[in-house]
């Protein structure tokens, strides 16, 4: 339960770009809360080219980071964005904690959160993690499309579902109607840049942010304080 509150909301975005000034524009005027999942090695760095779908990619630098974020929680995506899953084990608690104590310097408060570069994860790269940093979750890429919560997996939790996902309208109403005696999350991921380019335009992120907003009954958090 959350301030006596059964029903809770959050976000992650991830990898730091310059949408983020946008889109935390857009959360800030709703009073909802983000955690944002950086690349400490990417910070400052523009693209040289758009995805395949048009978007551009540039990173914020972590002076932007440190003025944009306050507010909301930052959390670990690693130094450099690789795929964990096969890596030796030094390298994952390298790219893991490296990215972690920048973080750390950057903005004054423990980082406890993550999310995984690229979705792949298994239960050894979640079994380094917790033994080797102090990293007490860790964000899939896996929709569940529900909205209980994972205590026993924090290290391989599953969102409720990516925020360009066609039931994503059909989700959140259901959340919004629904009455419950126990807590019950809704938990929305993705990339700012998709909006520049997704069925989720930023004119519709903002209606859903509107109709999220405001509700007596729903206390709104970011990952770790409806996590942990």
């Amino acid at each position: 339960m959350w301030n006596g509150k059964n029903k809770a909301i959050t976000f992650s975005f991830d990898d730091g770009v310059t949408q983020d000034v946008r889109l935390v524009e857009i959360l800030n005027r709703y009073g909802l809360k983000c955690t944002f999942n950086l690349n400490s090695g990417y910070m400052g760095v523009a693209a040289t080219a758009p995805d395949a779908a048009g978007r551009w990619h540039h990173r914020l630098t972590a002076a932007e980071c440190k003025d944009l974020y306050a507010g909301h929680e930052v959390a670990v995506h690693t130094v450099t964005h690789p795929t964990l899953v096969g890596l030796p084990e030094e390298k994952i608690v390298w790219e893991v904690e490296e990215d972690r104590k920048t973080l750390e310097k950057l903005f004054g408060y423990p980082i406890v959160g993550m999310a995984y570069p690229n979705g792949p994860n298994d239960d050894r790269v979640a079994g380094i993690i917790r033994a080797h940093t102090p990293i007490c979750y860790s964000r899939t890429v896996t929709s569940t499309y529900s909205f209980e919560l994972q205590k026993d997996s924090l290290l391989r939790f599953n969102p409720t579902l990516h925020l360009s996902n066609e039931s994503a309208e059909e989700v959140i109403d259901r959340f919004l109607a629904l009455e419950t005696d126990r807590p019950q999350l809704l938990y929305i991921w993705g990339h700012s840049y998709e909006m520049d380019n997704s069925p989720v335009s930023w004119g519709k992120f903002e209606t859903i942010c509107q109709k999220l907003s405001g509700k007596e009954d729903i206390f709104y958090g970011t990952n770790k304080e409806v996590l942990l």
